[in-house]
């Protein structure tokens, strides 16, 4: 694909309008796709939004909170600092709300909206003191509140931060967790007591350890869902964490490893809001099977993922928060990316790697539609993702809603660098 912007097929008239976004963001058509979607950070670039489970739309829908990267072809160092920016969808404007050094590759600096279009969150570390915080900030007035931990996820009334420690994140997995000196990032062995899940209070800036590592382990061992003397040795982190829509549960990611880092072991720990019924939904010999991306579903009780439970690759399954009732949700198509199912429970919106097998081999990957009641597939658009640096670089679309399901926002790597897209779903669902 030539990466000069002239043959981008960008075009200032389009067949159908986006409702609420400004013409002087272009359409793309590149690939011929079957909905309009238009670059709304068609300048510099180097832009990502956050991720597939929170809505880069602020409240009013006028809004993109989103994050640049200073670079595209190294990693993060200690003290690189990116940009938070807003893109107004409606007047075409773009605006540097914020400076950052607490981002990382895959995720940006975390940022997301609260309650309304005057909350705006946001990780940050102190370089003199390398502690990593969360921000609010109010980016029409430049006010902040500074958080006691960092930001993962805002509860959908916005009143409360969760987050898994940003610092320790980078242990998990290169690419994620902001980036400190080593001697900054702590090394968590056995049962950690000071490391797991932490809530803040966004008013008061007030954080807590909501759920100790050890206590979800021995809470789980208990229960007989686990057998405690796996984890007296090694390190346990926490990788992501995530509200379900009513605010009422969380789910956790644990990653264990073994003393000497050769094997690692993947859970997904939930918990309702005060940090009691701790359950296991997906234990690691479940997700050793093949898994990826875990994430609520509207109800509230069940969760979606990739996972191969029986062999025949992966597809896309529900299971309830407690691990019962796991199963597939359709048997035949392949589960792929970074799966949302839409509150009307029938259609299921994805992604895809590029070495997933539903990817088209040529650096492009698929936006699906799945409906889930009869199992038919519509490819919305066809999307550049390859980059010519590492895997810790890769453009993952993470396709996610606006707040009212009319349209969703994605990543693609277009013109030599990442930019940011919006798709109109009018009438698509109907």
């Amino acid at each position: 694909m030539d990466e000069s912007m002239a043959s981008l097929k960008f075009h200032t008239s389009e067949r159908n309008m986006i409702m609420n976004i400004s013409e002087k963001f272009p359409v793309y058509n590149d690939y011929d796709p079957s909905i309009t979607f238009r670059c709304v950070t068609p300048g510099e670039g180097r832009v990502i939004h956050r991720f597939f489970d929170t809505s880069p739309f602020s409240p009013s829908g006028r809004y993109l909170g989103l994050f640049r990267m200073p670079f595209e072809n190294r990693n993060p160092q200690p003290g690189d600092a990116g940009e938070v920016i807003i893109v107004d969808l409606w007047e075409g404007e773009e605006r540097i709300v914020a400076r950052t050094c607490g981002w990382e590759s895959q995720v940006g600096a975390n940022v997301q909206w609260g309650a309304s279009d005057e909350e705006l969150f946001y990780n940050d570390v102190d370089v003199t003191t390398w502690q990593a915080r969360g921000i609010k900030l109010n980016p029409f007035n430049g006010m902040t509140k500074m958080m006691e931990t960092g930001i993962f996820m805002v509860s959908p009334d916005g009143r409360t931060v969760a987050t898994t420690c940003p610092a320790r994140a980078r242990r998990t997995q290169i690419g994620y967790g902001v980036m400190l000196p080593d001697d900054q990032v702590p090394i968590n062995t056995g049962l950690p007591d000071d490391d797991g899940l932490f809530v803040t209070d966004t008013e008061t800036g007030d954080g807590r350890l909501l759920a100790s590592i050890r206590v979800m382990l021995e809470e789980l061992h208990d229960k007989g869902k686990l057998n405690l003397d796996d984890y007296r040795e090694g390190e346990s982190y926490g990788f992501q964490c995530k509200w379900n829509p009513q605010g009422t549960r969380l789910l956790f990611v644990l990653r264990t490893f073994s003393k000497d880092h050769r094997i690692r072991k993947n859970h997904v720990i939930t918990m309702k809001s005060d940090g009691t019924d701790i359950q296991l939904a997906i234990p690691s010999h479940v997700w050793a099977k093949g898994g990826h991306h875990i994430n609520w579903m509207p109800d509230g009780e069940h969760l979606t993922m990739n996972l191969n439970i029986d062999g025949q690759g992966l597809r896309f399954v529900k299971v309830r928060y407690d691990g019962e009732d796991l199963h597939k949700l359709l048997d035949e198509v392949e589960g792929s990316g970074h799966p949302t199912v839409h509150p009307d429970g029938i259609h299921l919106l994805t992604d895809a790697y590029l070495e997933d097998t539903v990817a088209f081999g040529d650096g492009t990957v698929p936006l699906r539609l799945v409906n889930l009641q009869n199992g038919s597939e519509r490819v919305l658009a066809r999307v550049p993702t390859k980059q010519p640096f590492d895997f810790t670089h890769r453009v993952d679309p993470h396709p996610a809603w606006d707040r009212g399901f009319t349209q969703f926002a994605f990543n693609a790597y277009v013109g030599g660098t990442r930019r940011v897209f919006v798709a109109d779903m009018t009438g698509i669902l109907d």
